[in-house]
């Protein structure tokens, strides 16, 4: 008979399984913010940036106008732009989620609530991403500081 030798299993500790899920989540939020800039880049801010129908239709119905239409693009282009920047995701988050509070609003108001679960469900990520990144709020607020002591 033949002598075999079963080396024992590696141990994972569970130190690394904590750090290799933490990974995995700080990528799958990082991810999701990706979707989210994109979305709220091409998706909600391109066509009020380029006066598509649709979107100068809907801010004509709500008496807004191009002005509206324009302002609010621009929150959301900037919006989405911060949202992959470090430093300001935490912060794009919740400028988002408060922009899409007010979506909801004029959802409920001028549009007989036809698509205000939308921005609920933007919220949800936009909260999330808030809360998990808050940790950058700070160095936000001390590079504010700085700049404002220089200048």
């Amino acid at each position: 008979m033949s002598e075999t030798t079963v080396s024992p299993a590696p141990t994972v500790s569970p130190a690394s399984t904590v750090s290799a899920r933490g990974r995995g989540a700080r990528v799958a939020l990082r991810v999701v913010q990706v979707f989210l800039a994109l979305f709220f880049a091409l998706a909600s801010a391109l066509p009020k940036l380029i006066g598509h129908s649709s979107a100068a239709d809907a801010f004509a119905e709500m008496g807004w106008g191009d002005a509206g239409m324009y302002a609010i693009g621009v929150l959301e282009l900037a919006g989405a732009i911060a949202l992959v920047v470090p430093v300001l995701q935490s912060v794009a988050a919740a400028a988002l989620s408060a922009l899409m509070v007010g979506a909801f609003v004029v959802q409920l108001t001028s549009f007989d609530g036809a698509n205000a679960a939308t921005p609920l469900v933007l919220m949800v990520p936009l909260l999330v991403i808030a809360r998990a990144r808050r940790g950058h709020n700070e160095d936000l607020l001390r590079l504010v500081r700085s700049r404002v002591r220089r200048g």
